[in-house]
């Protein structure tokens, strides 16, 4: 594609609505340096400079889509704790509706905090519910996500195993979307993929897709094999497989398998780049744009992210940017 067809996709894509379903996560990055070992355990020692908090999880997945211009609306849960309400405050300075989001007390709010020292992760500690929602927190979880979803040109349901994705919800998701005419797009989660029959389209990584029958995709003929089997079991339409620095397989049903090169020239991240792909996925798609110029979109914004440390929303100055004239 060139620059003037990117561009009239991402006028399109502000006038679109997305929907968001899935396990918003808080991300709290303390940075600093190491100029020592600890004298207590033979462990470095980071003289902390600075800390900040991202949006992860399902929340990262819709700050991707307003950084494009496109209307989102976001349904998941989170705990009644100040992780919860720092997150909810997250959301509202970006200017994203928090309308759809369920307090549960009885869990906590997924959380993820990374230590990094000279622009490199030196440990990681997650606090988080693993449960499914269950009684009258699920009964407005699933009010939520009809509201959000009505109305909504498209559908991702991101799944990260925090609980959110559940057989109960994913049939909300489907009748709702249904109605809606509104594609569902699945960012998975590996043991979970039986949730997913229907949607549209489903985007594993190499290990997700190989992990559905047990082995370890090692060549080509492999993940083609993996690819064409899935997209059957999945009932889907269509099936993208991440390959991160070997870019990304589509599998249509009818159809060979097309390869997608990576566009990333360098990598110092992979954080959120799923996030990245499924986003910009959903935004072309509901502004109408086929599907083999939607992952070229999605592609490209995924090169852009990973030359950023931690999770990055790409806007679509940069998007038409990467492209020739």
């Amino acid at each position: 594609m060139k620059k003037a067809e990117v561009k009239g996709i991402c006028r399109l894509m502000k006038r679109a609505t997305v929907a968001v379903v899935g396990d918003m996560m808080l991300d709290r990055y303390i940075w600093g340096q190491v100029d020592r070992i600890s004298p207590e355990a033979p462990v470095p020692v980071v003289n902390v400079e600075k800390t900040n908090m991202r949006l992860g999880g399902a929340a990262n997945v819709a700050w991707n889509i307003a950084s494009l211009g496109t209307s989102v609306r976001l349904a998941g849960v989170v705990g009644r704790d100040q992780s919860g309400r720092e997150l909810r405050k997250l959301l509202s300075s970006r200017m994203l509706m928090t309308d759809f989001i369920v307090t549960d007390s009885r869990r906590v709010t997924t959380e993820k905090i990374r230590v990094v020292a000279h622009n490199q992760q030196v440990v990681r500690a997650d606090f988080e519910s693993g449960g499914e929602i269950v009684d009258r927190v699920l009964s407005r979880l699933r009010t939520a996500v009809k509201k959000a979803i009505e109305g909504s040109s498209a559908v991702v349901v991101s799944d990260y195993g925090k609980g959110v994705v559940s057989s109960a919800i994913m049939d909300s998701v489907r009748e709702m979307a249904d109605r809606a005419g509104a594609p569902i797009l699945v960012d998975p989660k590996a043991g979970h993929f039986s949730l997913y029959r229907g949607a549209y389209i489903v985007t594993p990584n190499k290990k997700e897709a190989g992990g559905f029958y047990n082995i370890r995709i090692g060549s080509e003929e492999e993940l083609e094999k993996v690819g064409v089997s899935l997209l059957r079991d999945l009932e889907a339409q269509a099936l993208l497989v991440t390959r991160g620095e070997d870019g990304m397989m589509l599998f249509e049903n009818g159809k060979r398998p097309h390869h997608f090169p990576t566009r990333a020239s360098e990598v110092y991240d992979v954080t959120g780049a799923g996030d990245t792909v499924v986003s910009l996925l959903a935004a072309a798609l509901a502004a109408g744009t086929p599907i083999h110029k939607s992952i070229e979109l999605a592609n490209a914004g995924a090169g852009i992210v990973v030359r950023e440390l931690g999770t990055a929303a790409v806007t679509p100055e940069e998007l038409i940017k990467d492209f020739p004239a």
